[in-house]
């Protein structure tokens, strides 16, 4: 199903730079641009998008005050897109899909509507669910009543607890939450756990569709890390900065992905 976007930014060249950047992705369709928030507001209000791309920093109503200005109607996905990095905390707090920085980065971008897909087909799922049961106690109260409390509920959990791993003549079951980075070395995979390195035959894009991406997050066009397992946060030149690990590696954040390091900022 297509995306039904809207974009909201005050700087037309921003709208157009992103527009250009949205088009190799078939399945988003920009149904709106806007110059305002007020304009965003009444458009999303409109039109119902199921994603907008909201910058903040904006003249008279920034993209806060439009998330807030939309409290009584089922809101849309939001990616905040700003030149500041000031923002990226409370744009996380607002429950936001992700925060991109200017200019935006395509693989980033790629990243950020992968999360989007998955975010729309889990609401579109518990619709479905919803939908049926109106439908079985309309016709079959009786079976309804007998629904087991876990048929009530979409599948959440769709992300791997365990992988197996074939390295070495061997077939380790690695539980997931004891990896800690995962670095990509063409279509293999170098797996680090507390005391383990594994090597896994897969791409980084469908390792990436198996993990939790509220815990799991690129730094790096090649590196994952699991954000459970950061310890501290080392600032470092040109905006970018290393993440030290559990087991005292240190790792570097892309100036790309620098917006991931706001989820450590109190």
């Amino acid at each position: 199903m297509p995306i039904r976007t809207i974009l909201v930014d005050d700087e037309p060249l921003a709208i157009q730079g992103l527009e250009l950047r949205l088009e190799p992705f078939d399945d988003v369709e920009i149904i709106e641009t806007c110059l305002n928030g007020r304009e965003a507001i009444r458009a999303i209000k409109t039109h119902k998008p199921d994603l907008v791309f909201l910058d903040i920093q904006m003249p008279g109503f920034d993209g806060f005050s439009v998330v807030s200005g939309l409290a009584e109607v089922e809101p849309p996905l939001f990616v905040f897109v700003t030149a500041y990095s000031d923002h990226a905390l409370k744009g996380f707090e607002t429950g936001a899909v992700d925060y991109l920085m200017k200019p935006v980065d395509t693989d980033r971008l790629a990243d950020t509507l992968e999360r989007v897909r998955l975010r729309l087909s889990e609401k579109r799922a518990a619709e479905e669910v919803v939908q049926l049961k109106e439908v079985i106690a309309e016709h079959a109260p009786e079976a309804h009543e007998a629904l087991p409390e876990s048929a009530e509920q979409p599948a959440s959990n769709r992300y791997e607890k365990l992988i197996n791993i074939k390295d070495r003549g061997q077939i380790f079951r690695v539980d997931v939450d004891s990896i800690e980075r995962i670095d990509a070395a063409g279509d293999y995979m170098c797996i680090y756990t507390g005391d383990n390195t594994l090597i896994l035959r897969e791409t980084m894009k469908d390792l990436e569709r198996r993990l939790d991406p509220r815990r799991f997050q690129r730094i790096h066009r090649s590196t994952i890390v699991n954000l459970d397992l950061v310890k501290q946060v080392k600032p470092h030149t040109n905006g970018e900065c290393f993440l030290v690990l559990g087991s005292g590696a240190q790792v570097k954040v892309s100036r790309s992905y620098r917006d991931v390091v706001a989820r450590f900022v109190h």
